[in-house]
């Protein structure tokens, strides 16, 4: 039989307990890692939400009212090397402000002298050049004072840049602020010093805001800040102060949590919006504003040059907000965005006003990263219950649909409504737990296999553990019912023959019995179900399907009967050796096939593969009966209607105790006739029967006359049995006989 499995529940309960103890190992170190942000997680995540507006560009704002006035390569042939006098800077300004810009915008700083103004030339030359050539400049204004004077009666925004070393005094500011709510400076990117302007430029402009980015780690513009700090003082940036300006505003209104109408519950969770004129701006707590870029457009900008040389129609420039920035790449003012390697700054600007001005705003509200965080949960929870129940394969592919559905989501919600939600952390975290659970499952599979291959090795045909291994429920606790065909083998007078062998010998003649027999069931499909001493009991159709199961095990019991020709010609050569008489082992072989109920068999603490039924029953006693009809094999008729290929001999029809209805029984004969021979020997073998069940017992007297010289020597007894029965039955004249013989015995 195979190896007792003891009851697997208890072990079963405990995987189960260690695999949702790994599953919440799992989860807590992926609430570990989320709330841990490493650098990595960061950068998935901008990589994500570049890949979002790259599906989903923003749309160009319609009859857009900002304006880029760069400094490129043209116009630096035209005018010279960069930076340009003053007076041109001058010049400029007036025209753009003649022209009717709403907000003149320089995204560059003027934080030194103009070196080309009359007075500066003269600190090159000699004193006494100096001396007459500043009689005649005398009256002349610098080429700075040209500037503010122009800045002066202009809309116009210089910047300003922060840095982090004290520098430069405080930020110039031009707006006031008003603060609704916590006060967000702690939350806002902080600086110690400022690189500004010349005073008297700060002095003369309407606006002046900063120009610093906060790129990512990889250097792309992602998110703008509309505020930062410098100890105290909140500034705006060059964007915002543009709108200000060309929005006619004077202050900032700023809402912050726990303001009116801010949800953040008493947390301090800063910034909320800003409100400029007519424009309601959503920020992050921190001051910044996720910007949805669009492909840049640079044919649409404006030289310099041509602004001074008069080939732009100021109408082209009325009441709008004129940028003015490098696109020379020689300047140095060049940035990366999700859809651009390297844009002017000037045109990120651009990009920014016209969202504030469109109104339009990706959102990363502040639960989204609890929403992420609830999703890979969930996914974790749905792959956790899904994995123990369904195949490999089929878990990768809920694994894989998962993900899709996370990154087709964060898509639909990014295209819809502007929302970005991370879809990295939640798919990563169901991917890896989709790969670890198949791997932890694939272990357990495998250690599984490993215990069927040690409990079913020896016991079934490899191709059995081999389908075993692959279909391991069919091992199922509590068993199945199915057709199997039963095999009962037994060692007649056991007894006699263990009298006169030591303990040593007879295990050497058991094993030396039950090893060969054991062999031939494995290599015919059958499995072992117990050893009971000098018997051995095994079927064919369990574990494994196996659709010939009644030829399979009609032929393991011929090649056992040839085998025990060999086996006694060892037998009795060994005691010829030793000096001991030996007779010859007979054993007796009963077959039959039908529904048993086979499994996992025993009690709840040790159980075996096993089979039960009537079945067993019914081959148990055909097995006895072979004493009886002095044969070594008896089949029953389910076993031989199941295996019409093979030549089966009708035996007698049996009525076996504890049944009503008579079975026919066959038997095989392992010594194959001649054809011719075998015809007549059945012919008159179906002659005797009839006549013997027809109680006409002269007839039947006659036939077996005629019938035993053509019978092979091994149905002699059988066949002697059969006469001894016939006086027998006619010296009791028996009333009502139907020819079935009783099985007294079992």
């Amino acid at each position: 039989m195979p190896a007792p499995l003891t009851d697997q529940r208890p072990r079963r309960r405990a995987g189960q307990l260690q695999y949702w103890l790994s599953v919440a190992v799992f989860a807590l170190a992926t609430i570990g890692v989320f709330y841990a942000n490493p650098p990595l997680l960061r950068s998935l995540r901008a990589l994500a939400f570049d890949a979002y507006q790259r599906l989903s560009p923003a749309k160009p704002l319609p009859n857009s009212p900002i304006r880029v006035v760069t400094i490129d390569e043209a116009s630096l042939a035209h005018l010279g090397q960069w930076p340009w006098p003053r007076s041109i800077m001058a010049q400029l300004n007036t025209k753009l402000a003649q022209a009717g810009a709403s907000a003149i915008v320089y995204d560059v700083l003027f934080s030194e002298a103009d070196r080309t103004s009359p007075e500066q030339v003269l600190q090159e030359l000699s004193s006494d050049r100096q001396a007459g050539l500043r009689r005649l400049i005398q009256d002349w204004q610098t080429h700075d004072t040209q500037f503010a004077d122009s800045l002066a009666h202009s809309p116009s925004v210089l910047a300003a840049s922060f840095q982090n070393q004290t520098q430069g005094g405080a930020f110039p500011l031009k707006a006031g602020l008003a603060l609704a709510g916590d006060n967000p400076a702690p939350l806002l990117p902080s600086f110690l010093g400022v690189s500004s302007n010349l005073a008297a430029f700060n002095d003369a402009a309407q606006g002046i805001g900063f120009v610093n980015w906060l790129p990512d780690n990889d250097q792309i513009v992602r998110r703008v800040p509309l505020f930062a700090r410098q100890g105290d003082v909140i500034a705006p940036s060059l964007a915002l102060e543009a709108l200000r300006i060309a929005v006619g505003a004077s202050t900032y209104v700023v809402r912050s949590a726990n303001a009116q109408g801010a949800q953040a519950f008493g947390a301090h969770t800063g910034m909320n919006d800003v409100r400029v004129g007519p424009a309601t701006i959503p920020t992050d707590g921190d001051g910044q504003i996720w910007v949805h870029f669009r492909y840049a457009t640079p044919d649409e900008d404006i030289p310099a040059w041509r602004i001074l040389s008069g080939a732009i129609d100021p109408a082209q420039l009325r009441g709008t907000i004129v940028l003015i920035g490098a696109s020379a790449p020689g300047l140095l003012d060049l940035r990366a965005t999700p859809l651009d390697p390297s844009i002017p700054g000037v045109d990120v600007h651009e990009q920014v006003l016209e969202q504030m001005l469109g109104g339009h705003y990706l959102k990363r509200p502040d639960f989204a990263p609890a929403v992420e965080l609830l999703a890979a949960l969930l996914s974790i929870l749905m792959l956790a219950f899904a994995a123990p129940k369904v195949a490999a394969a089929i878990n990768a592919g809920i694994g894989l649909v998962m993900v899709a559905a996370i990154c087709g989501a964060g898509v639909l919600l990014f295209i819809n409504a502007g929302y970005l939600f991370d879809p990295v952390f939640p798919s990563a975290c169901a991917f890896i737990f989709s790969a670890s659970s198949a791997t932890y499952l694939y272990r357990q599979t495998e250690h599984q296999r490993a215990e069927i291959r040690r409990a079913f090795s020896q016991y079934v045909s490899p191709a059995i553990v081999h389908e075993l291994q692959a279909h391991p429920e069919r091992l199922k606790l509590g068993g199945e019912v199915r057709e199997l065909t039963v095999f009962v083998c037994d060692i007649r007078s056991f007894t006699t023959i263990a009298e006169g062998l030591s303990a040593e010998q007879l295990t050497r003649f058991i094993n030396s019995f039950l090893s060969p027999l054991t062999d031939i069931i494995i290599e015919n499909q059958g499995t072992i179900d117990k050893y009971m001493g000098d018997a051995i009991m095994a079927f064919w159709n369990a574990p494994a399907d196996d659709p010939r199961h009644a030829l399979h095990a009609c032929t393991a019991s011929l090649e056992i009967m040839r085998r025990m020709r060999i086996l006694n010609e060892a037998w009795r050569a060994e005691a010829q050796a030793a000096g001991r008489p030996f007779n010859d082992v007979a054993i007796g072989i009963g077959l039959n096939s039908g529904e048993c109920c086979v499994g996992n068999l025993g009690s709840d603490r040790r159980f075996d593969y096993s089979a039960i039924g009537d079945t067993v029953n019914i081959t148990a006693r055909l097995e006895s009966l072979t004493k009886a009809h002095k044969l070594t094999l008896l089949v029953g008729e389910d076993t031989a209607r199941q295996a019409p290929e093979l030549p089966f001999l009708e035996i007698d029809l049996v009525r076996l105790k504890g049944r009503t209805a008579p079975s026919h029984v066959f038997t095989l004969l392992v010594d194959p006739m001649p054809e011719d021979a075998w015809r007549a020997f059945t012919s008159a073998h179906a002659n005797f029967l009839g006549a013997y069940r027809g109680a006409r017992w002269d007839d039947a007297d006659a036939a077996l006359l005629a019938l035993r010289p053509l019978a092979p020597p091994l149905l002699e007894r059988l066949y002697a049995n059969y006469a001894a029965r016939i006086v027998r039955l006619r010296a009791a004249t028996p009333e009502n006989w139907d020819g079935v013989y009783e099985l007294e015995e079992k």
